[in-house]
């Protein structure tokens, strides 16, 4: 898969997820953001890129979904 793409992607979620108008509508989308920022760290290790580990803990702090406060403070309702 071109990495071009995996950064679209992963950026559409994100902003998708920013947009959400319910819990669950956000939650759909950073999950599939954590999982495009997985991909994209495996790729980057495999060819050696330098940014590999960041996307790959990008990949588990999204996955975590943010806490509450977090969440409060970067905007969201609930």
């Amino acid at each position: 898969m071109d990495l071009n793409q995996l950064y679209y992607d992963h950026q559409l979620l994100l902003m998708e997820a920013s947009q959400a108008t319910s819990a669950g509508a956000r939650h759909e989308h950073e999950t599939g953001a954590s999982h495009v920022a997985g991909r994209i760290g495996c790729i980057q290790r495999a060819i050696g890129a330098a940014a590999a580990p960041i996307w790959e803990a990008r990949a588990a702090l999204e996955g975590c979904l943010l806490s509450a406060p977090l969440r409060h403070r970067q905007g969201y309702i609930s």
